[in-house]
Order: C-alpha cells, then structure tokens, then sequence
C-alpha cells in the first residue's frame, strides 16, 4: 500500500524531459528577454551573507597568517634596524675622534712652524701602569735621533721630557709626574719660578715662593730657558689658586697645565738645546807678595 502511494505521479523519465525543456525554455527567455537579471541579482542578495559566513573562515586563516607573516619580517627589519644604528654610531664616532684627531694634527703642524727647533712628532703608545707615575711611552726612539733630556710638546705647550730613550721608543716624564721639576717665569712681570708635579693629580706645585711674592690666580707661566731644555717662551700652565697662609713660611700655589697632557695621542720631541755654560769660578787671590829683607 505504501509502495504504491509513493510511485503515483509521472516516470523519472518524464520528469527529466520535463526539467530539461523547462531549463531550454529558462535560457532562451533569458538570453532574449533579460526577464531572469532582477530574479538573479535578488537571489543573490539573499545568499550573499551565507557566502560571507562560509567564506569567514578561510579569509580569517588568511589573516592569521598574513599578521604571522607581517610581524616576523616586522621583528626582522627591527633587528637589522638597531644593528645598523649601532653600526652607524660607531662609525660616527670613530669619524670625529678621527676629526678630532686631524684637527690636533693641524695644530701640531702650526706648533711646529712657530717653534724654530727641530722636532720629531711621536705618536703615545701606553701610560704607565703605576697609578701614581705620570709617564707615557711614544713610538719615537735613538733610531728617530731622540736624545735624553729632549722637551715634548704638543700644540699648547710643555708637556714633558724624555726621560730614557730606546732604540725604537722612549720613556717621558710628564711635568705632572711627582716632583718633576720645570724651570718658569710669570709672563706677566717675568719672575722666575720652578714648578713641580703632584704625581696623584693632573696639578702642578709652585713651590718656595715667598707670602709677598707678585703673583695672582691666571697668571700664566710660560719656560723660562735657563736650563738649556725648554726653549723659553713656551705655555707651561695657568695658576689656579694663591694661599698666602701666614702659618706657612711659603704661599701655596697650585697650578693648572696649559698643554693637553693626557688628551692627545701625538707629540712633538724636540731637539735637546745647547746646554747651559758652567757657573763660573771665581778665581782665589794670589797670597801677597813677601818684601825683601
């Protein structure tokens, strides 16, 4: 009974020719007529927010990894960024102490020319490792004709002597070194002085000078030349400070190097001077002639 309810109506074969010639009849209206374009387009505003949502997933999965994507070249670029600005800054900075370094150069050249002796320029090597010797080694030796005893400057003034030469360096003795001692005069009233290092700090001691002694603070203290060393006239250091403490048989005066005695890495040596004639002796009377008896 059931079999039969359901197998009432037309053959599936009818049905196909049916469904087939109504298709033909659809296209060639639509073709002709344009009656199906409002149907479609209807139709299609209806199924177009099942299109999104199963498209969702898929645009999402995209996203996903466009954003994965985006952020691991983002973390890349980052990195080369900071590699490169670190890069760039160390070459900047290696590009001004170069031009600091040129500069100084030029400077030294212009010492050169207004000091009418000889002169080798001696690049710094180290320091020395004592906390309290104020010594450096240069690159200039006997080889370079540098004696003992020769005065270092640099485009400021005296920085120091050379105080043991080798065949290929030389030792010098920076006027800070402790109780160097440096033969000046007060550019101002040309009093002559001697001062000596400190030894623990970049200081100068102006020492035995009297409480009522000209001298102020700023006044500048250039080489005197009385020892056959320095070449007079040179900047040796500006005084800082004058105590004239009645405690103390002599003022305390502290001074300040003009030169750039732990600046710089290049020097000018030059050549040592004429040494001073000996002090002379004054000769004894002849003992008094003895008269006749």
């Amino acid at each position: 009974m059931e079999h039969e309810l359901f197998s009432r109506g037309p053959s599936p074969a009818v049905r196909l020719t049916f469904f087939i010639l109504l298709s033909l009849l659809l296209l060639v209206s639509d073709v002709h007529y344009s009656y199906l374009k409002t149907l479609r387009a209807g139709i299609a505003t209806a199924i177009y927010p099942l299109q999104r949502i199963a498209m969702l997933p898929v645009e999402l999965l995209g996203a996903i990894g466009d954003y994965t994507r985006t952020q691991s070249s983002l973390i890349k670029e980052n990195a080369f960024l900071q590699k490169q600005n670190l890069e760039d800054r160390a070459a900047l900075l290696r590009y001004r102490a170069i031009q600091q370094e040129n500069d100084h150069l030029r400077q030294l050249f212009g010492a050169r020319a207004r000091v009418n002796t000889p002169s080798v320029m001696a690049e710094i090597l180290y320091d020395e490792r004592d906390p309290f010797s104020r010594k450096i080694i240069v690159d200039k030796g006997l080889q370079a004709h540098v004696a003992e005893g020769s005065a270092v400057i640099d485009n400021a003034g005296v920085i120091g002597q050379v105080l043991q030469a080798y065949p290929f360096s030389s030792e010098i003795s920076l006027i800070t070194d402790k109780d160097h001692p440096t033969p000046v005069q007060v550019l101002r009233n040309g009093l002559r002085a001697i001062v000596f290092g400190f030894g623990s700090s970049n200081l100068l001691d102006l020492k035995y000078m009297s409480l009522n002694t000209d001298i102020r603070p700023g006044d500048l203290l250039v080489t005197s030349g009385l020892d056959g060393t320095f070449p007079a006239g040179l900047p040796v250091a500006t005084v800082l400070a004058v105590d004239r403490n009645p405690v103390y048989a002599f003022s305390r005066i502290t001074c300040k190097p003009v030169a750039g005695v732990n600046r710089y890495r290049q020097v000018l040596i030059l050549a040592p001077g004429s040494p001073p004639p000996p002090i002379p002796v004054a000769n004894p009377e002849p003992p008094p002639a003895r008269g006749k008896k």
